[in-house]
């Protein structure tokens, strides 16, 4: 079976388990903040006789808040452990009736059973290896997860998640929110180490960019969906939040449905476990039967540059003289989603939206637009990256976010002094939501698969995810007190933030459009050598 005609329904199947930005909408809502203190504190008062303190319940609702940020964390931190060969681990032996003798029966192809089968190796495979690396278990094993096994086994995560969360009204139990929510960034953390490092390898070199787009997309289609759903006409009203969290396993089932039927990473299966057959038989059910030699050569290459190479550990990627300035580049730039001002932007945008006279039971509205902004952003950046290529896109969107941070100062600052102002406001928010779709907000996950080879990119993820979670939760710790601090001058933080990360980007970061990562390994190297000598190296351009 050939997917070539369907590549774009494999990205999608993978990127829309991004349940966590889903979440994080919901979350997000005013309604379900007040819905969910209040059952907080019918709680307290089933079981104490009396209402719980203000101080008490804004550090619970901080913690249900906060503790998905520190489970994005652990999320980021073990999913490049996951999705790499740790040693070989047990199959898990239940005593399903279509395994014959420890294998499956080739006469039994019901999708169901498969599907089971797949996902009960891939989740007691996980268990194993968390155990082993974790608690220091030796299993004497068999099998490992792999990238797809890696996915399948983090919806365990999502699912137990959203059970949780739903009963939690239920059984009167507040705590098992706080537990729903870390399981849910669990979830989010490895999702977002592990997704676009699958898309990376398994996409054809001139749609790589376009393909793991998927993963920015549908990040933003989670929190669009999220918005929506969160509607009063839907799951807004108060008495439906806990089947409003429950929704999250949603995507979870979509993938745990879907995901078995497609093939393992093929760079993975050659160059890690030197799997000649599984990989041409995966680069056939990829790319057809006839053409997929190019792609077979590009990863031959990059394997006889990795012999005797062992996949590198996260603390090895700074050991490396060689590695240095991708990962420094990569933590910059990972930091940078975080701290360029989107989470500010989306902070004021009921503020500014209540400014220009929308009423405040149309404001929901107004703000599931700012998510089809994003959305629509990640969609133009997807068509348009493998044409104008991955340095314009993402300088362009932080040149441009720069300015709109400047112009959003300016309007709030005079917001009552003209009637106009609010409405400027206002067109600054999309602008700035629009600048950071176009360029920052998918472009940055991409380039870490393209600026490490097959040894080193798993720990990459693993650093880029992990600063990334860390730039979260200080940018949520820090900034109350910025806004308390400089008002609506906390954007000139941001514009620093913006122009200092497009400067880097501009005289560091090559441009890797249609180049194989052995390419665009010697054009970091070649720019190391030039500036050793003294010179200031060519620039590469989008062409």
């Amino acid at each position: 079976m050939c997917l070539n005609l369907r590549t774009p329904f494999i990205f999608s199947t993978k990127a829309f388990a991004h349940s966590e930005r889903w979440s994080g909408a919901h979350i997000s809502m005013p309604t379900l903040n007040f819905s969910m203190q209040a059952f907080i504190n019918e709680t307290w008062v089933e079981r104490h006789g009396s209402e719980i303190p203000n101080q008490l319940l804004m550090f619970l609702w901080s913690s249900i808040v906060s503790i998905f940020g520190i489970g994005g964390f652990i999320g980021a931190s073990v999913g490049g452990m996951l999705a790499v060969k740790f040693g070989r681990l047990p199959w898990c032996r239940a005593r399903l009736p279509w395994r014959q003798n420890g294998s499956r029966s080739s006469s039994l192809t019901s999708p169901t059973l498969v599907l089971v089968e797949m996902t009960n190796e891939s989740m007691c495979g996980g268990i194993m290896i968390i155990t082993k690396n974790i608690f220091g278990l030796n299993w004497q094993s068999n099998v490992t997860l792999m990238r797809k096994g890696t996915l399948l086994f983090n919806n365990s995560f999502a699912l137990l998640a959203a059970l949780l969360m739903g009963m939690s009204y239920y059984a009167s139990a507040f705590e098992l929110l706080i537990v729903g929510r870390f399981l849910s960034g669990v979830n989010a953390g490895v999702a977002i180490c592990v997704e676009p490092l699958y898309l990376g390898e398994i996409a054809p070199r001139a749609l790589r960019g376009a393909m793991a787009m998927g993963t920015s997309i549908f990040i933003s289609g989670g929190i669009l969906a999220g918005q929506v759903m969160g509607l009063s006409e839907l799951l807004g009203k108060e008495d439906y939040w806990p089947l409003l969290l429950s929704t999250t396993f949603i995507p979870a089932l979509l993938q745990l449905l879907i995901l078995p039927w497609f093939p393992e990473s093929p760079r993975y299966l050659l160059i890690d476990r030197g799997d000649d057959h599984a990989c041409n038989m995966a680069l056939k059910q990829l790319h057809g039967g006839e053409n997929y030699h190019g792609e077979r050569e590009d990863m031959e290459r990059e394997r006889a540059s990795a012999t005797g190479v062992k996949p590198l550990k996260p603390w090895e990627l700074f050991a490396d003289k060689n590695l240095r300035w991708p990962i420094l580049t990569i933590i910059i730039m990972s930091s940078a989603q975080q701290l360029n001002g989107i989470n500010a932007i989306y902070f004021y945008a009921e503020y500014v939206f209540a400014e220009a006279g929308i009423p405040f039971e149309k404001i929901p509205y107004a703000t599931v637009g700012t998510g089809a902004c994003e959305c629509l952003t990640a969609l133009t950046c997807g068509l348009l990256i493998e044409s104008l290529g991955r340095r314009v896109l993402i300088i362009g969107g932080y040149s441009l976010m720069a300015l709109w941070c400047i112009c959003f100062t300016i309007t709030l600052t005079f917001q009552n002094y003209s009637s106009g102002m609010p409405y400027l406001s206002m067109a600054c928010v999309f602008a700035f939501i629009l600048s950071f779709g176009l360029g920052p907000g998918g472009v940055t996950t991409i380039l870490i698969t393209e600026l490490f080879t097959q040894t080193a990119r798993p720990a990459a993820y693993m650093i880029g995810g992990s600063v990334k979670w860390l730039s979260f939760f200080f940018i949520g710790m820090v900034f109350p007190f910025i806004v308390n601090g400089l008002h609506q001058f906390c954007f000139l933080v941001f514009f620093v933030v913006c122009c200092v990360v497009a400067t880097v980007i501009f005289y560091v970061v090559p441009e890797t459009k249609n180049k194989t990562f052995l390419e665009i390994q010697n054009e970091f190297l070649r720019r190391k050598r030039t500036a050793a000598k003294g010179s200031d190296p060519p620039m590469p351009t989008a062409l």
